[in-house]
């Protein structure tokens, strides 16, 4: 077993970057009677710790979304070398995920608050005879699309706008607001996938899962040249296209 030194020192703080699956999860954020990435991490941290440590995320991915740069953070008064820490987080937590790197950081750093930029990717497989082991990890798409035409709508989204129309229907009425900066959109192929990958200081709830359905709409021909500028200026969820599935979607990065 890892050894962790077990005696108590000045309070520090530890960020983690974490890779997961996200297929037979409930999402990050604990729930009651749920199974979800933050209560595994921080079930395998009291283990190696010996007492409850509340984990903070940088990014509250919903049920089956996948994380190739979650980042967290928690304070413990234990002095722990990090080399440790990670090969035993990586012992206890299931084969679904990995701490890739784990950092000292200064004791006001903030996973969720100090994030200036997020990247997610949705990906779309284009075609009838798919690959099953990759299955998990895209939306899969039988009819044709016009990737030309999905750029084109693509590249109104970038910039500051109120994303209102691009959010969950049940969001929060909270928010004090739903204006977003996208720094960049790009849509891609690559042999029979299709990359949406955005850039943003911020997303709304869906949003990225909804300007993806919007783009396969756009791409199909469903919807009038210029929708997107449309559709922003709406503000109507009903003038956006569909929240694709889930599972094609991964958070890639977080910069701070």
């Amino acid at each position: 077993m890892t050894k962790i030194t077990n005696y108590s020192c000045i309070v520090i703080n530890i960020k983690l970057t974490i890779s997961y699956d996200g297929t037979r999860y409930s999402g990050w954020q604990i729930q009651k009677n749920a199974r979800t990435i933050q209560a595994e991490i921080e079930k395998a941290l009291r283990k190696i710790l010996r007492k409850r440590i509340r984990i903070t995320g940088a990014g509250r991915t919903d049920a089956g979304v996948h994380a190739k740069g979650q980042v967290a953070n928690f304070h413990t008064d234990k002095k722990i070398p990090l080399k440790n820490l990670r090969s035993a987080l990586n012992t206890y937590l299931p084969p679904e995920m990995s701490i890739l790197r784990a950092k000292w950081v200064k004791a006001a750093f903030h996973s969720q608050f100090d994030a200036i930029e997020k990247k997610y990717r949705y990906t779309v497989f284009q075609g009838d005879a798919d690959n099953p082991f990759l299955r998990p990890y895209y939306y899969k798409f039988s009819g044709k699309l016009d990737i030309r035409q999905m750029k084109k709508e693509a590249r109104s989204l970038v910039g500051k706008h109120d994303f209102r129309a691009f959010q969950a229907k049940a969001a929060s009425s909270k928010l004090k607001s739903t204006v977003r900066a996208i720094k960049s959109i790009s849509v891609s192929k690559k042999g029979r996938f299709i990359f949406i990958d955005i850039t943003a200081d911020g997303f709304l709830h869906n949003m990225v899962r909804v300007i993806a359905g919007t783009l396969i709409e756009a791409g199909r021909g469903h919807m009038l040249p210029g929708s997107t500028k449309r559709i922003l200026a709406s503000g109507s969820r009903k003038a956006a296209g569909p929240t694709v599935p889930s599972k094609g979607l991964s958070l890639i990065s977080i910069k701070y």
